[in-house]
């Protein structure tokens, strides 16, 4: 088992032990499933130089609309988990599809606002790809969330960063949160 299946697998586990306690308490809305919907615009920037999820070397590089759908599972009043799923599409640049599909950890910050890190995996394809590959590695990152209009609002700024496989591109992203 390579280690990156091996910090996946511990990451699930521990998602999994403080989500079961989360969904057998009953202290009203403290511990509610989260559910939300993202809509957010990145620029992926990879190294001009090889690396382990085999992008090419020229450095590609793309705008990207990204939908995201998630869910935060409250650990009492200022933690939470998460898991989210990513649909992106390259809208200018060598980029063309890329999905993924992540964990987060993170901490409320007073009534409108949080801070996170995530794990996951994300597989993009390139426009001009003659091969027509899927490349595929680990994406670590960390963002926050503000709701301008305090804790009751539906929507939430979000900035976020992120990399791709062994720290060989950045990713900044901004955008809106809308949660039920």
């Amino acid at each position: 088992m390579t280690m990156r299946r091996t910090i996946m697998l511990v990451l699930s586990a521990i998602t999994s032990a403080f989500a079961a306690p989360a969904f057998a308490q009953d202290d009203g809305d403290a511990n509610r499933l989260e559910p939300y919907v993202a809509l957010m615009g990145s620029r992926h920037e990879y190294d001009s130089e090889p690396n382990d999820a085999g992008v090419p070397g020229y450095g590609p590089r793309g705008g990207i609309a990204d939908l995201i759908a998630g869910v935060n599972v409250p650990l009492g009043s200022r933690f939470f988990v998460g898991a989210e799923g990513t649909v992106g599409k390259g809208v200018r640049g060598d980029i063309d599809w890329e999905y993924a599909g992540a964990a987060r950890l993170g901490v409320r910050m007073r009534d409108s606002g949080m801070i996170y890190g995530k794990v996951g995996h994300r597989w993009m394809t390139l426009d001009q790809d003659p091969a027509n590959r899927t490349y595929k590695d680990m994406v670590y990152g960390a963002g926050f969330e503000l709701a301008p209009g305090g804790s009751a609002s539906p929507l939430r700024l979000r900035g976020e960063i992120e990399t791709f496989g062994n720290f060989n591109s950045i990713r900044p992203s901004f955008g809106v949160v809308a949660r039920f």
